[in-house]
């Protein structure tokens, strides 16, 4: 199974770029810069059991602390940043508070545990883990400006120099689809944390469990005609989602039956509703732990049986008529998962 997708310009006004699921725990530290992810080489993860569907995601693992002595350590659940790196026009976006949204539960040996909240604000396509939130601050610009639509105004307002100044300093951009525009070059990610004590030479079971915050669209680029001149959106999208040529027959296959249908009740356009949902999982901080992860089981639900799903995964497996299953030993994962559920509609659906 394959799968990646961006709508073209002319749809992304019904685009939703909210942000989904979530990602594995890794060992984390509270640094000048704000909070940095390390490696952790005396706790070793030798199981990882993910469920995701758009209606809930729960992960379980099973960590052993292979030194002699007792291991005290922040452990760090990363979200996917907010706004995504995607160039296209935003709208009016409300993008997710977490606390409000993801109803995120965490049991430690079976016993509930406090959690904390923290935020990283970086430049977008830098790999430096440079905060700057303090120049922020110093320039007086909200973090979060999707909340602030006075922050807009403030953009107007800046002289031709002053503009240039802060796209060669990273803070702002001019994104592709308008030459003449500019938008913020920031994003925020949140961590989810914990102070977590694994005892010397035991067994610690963590388990996470939540409603995740899934992007979508209303249509898109995979109908057929727009297929053909998608250009590099769609090459992107198709890689993202590793779409492979029986996931796109089967949405031919839907979108066709259904355009006929909307024929011959008098809709001469065909219009067929669908839409895409998006879903992501930062997969790759769980190599942060000693070692590769030994037991690896992903469960993907893509919730009605009619419904398409695509991911990048090798060797997926249906084992129910909406679920699929991908199972490693000694998994290194090398990339974030992205999740596209494809579901049409019509006058029976819910």
């Amino acid at each position: 199974m394959n799968a990646r997708l961006l709508a073209p310009t002319i749809l992304a006004t019904a685009l939703m770029f909210a942000t989904p699921s979530s990602a594995n725990d890794s060992s984390a530290a509270i640094g000048l810069g704000g909070l940095e992810l390390t490696r952790n080489d005396a706790i070793s993860m030798d199981s990882e059991e993910l469920y995701l569907s758009r209606d809930k995601v729960t992960v379980k693992y099973r960590f052993t602390n292979n030194s002699a002595n007792d291991v005290e350590t922040l452990v760090s659940f990363p979200l996917p940043p907010i706004p995504r790196q995607t160039d296209g026009y935003l709208g009016e976006i409300d993008y997710p508070d977490w606390s409000q949204h993801l109803n995120f539960k965490t049991l430690v040996d079976g016993q509930p545990v406090r959690l904390e909240t923290r935020e990283e604000v970086s430049l977008m396509n830098r790999h430096d883990g440079k905060n700057v939130e303090a120049r922020l601050a110093q320039v007086g610009w909200p973090v979060h400006y999707w909340q602030d639509p006075e922050f807009w105004t403030t953009l107007d307002a800046l002289s031709p120099a002053k503009r240039q100044a802060y796209i060669a300093e990273g803070l702002l951009r001019v994104p592709e689809y308008d030459g003449e525009a500019i938008e913020p070059n920031w994003q925020v990610t949140t961590h989810i944390t914990r102070t977590q004590n694994f005892p010397a030479g035991k067994t610690v079971t963590v388990e996470h469990s939540y409603k995740p915050v899934a992007g979508g669209s209303v249509g898109g680029a995979l109908v057929p005609e727009y297929r053909t001149t998608g250009g590099e959106y769609l090459q992107d999208y198709i890689q993202r989602y590793c779409m492979d040529k029986p996931f796109l027959a089967g949405f031919d296959k839907q979108f066709n039956a259904r355009q006929k249908t909307a024929k011959a009740k008098g809709d001469e356009l065909g219009d067929v509703p669908y839409v895409e949902h998006w879903l992501s999982y930062v997969l790759k901080s769980g190599a942060n732990w000693k070692g590769p992860i030994k037991d690896f089981r992903l469960v993907v639900d893509k919730g009605k049986a009619r419904n398409l799903v695509s991911f990048c995964m090798d060797g997926v497996k249906k084992i129910a008529p909406t679920q699929f299953e991908v199972r490693r030993t000694n998994f290194e994962p090398a990339q974030d998962l992205d999740i596209l559920i494809v579901e049409f509609y019509d006058g029976n659906s819910e």
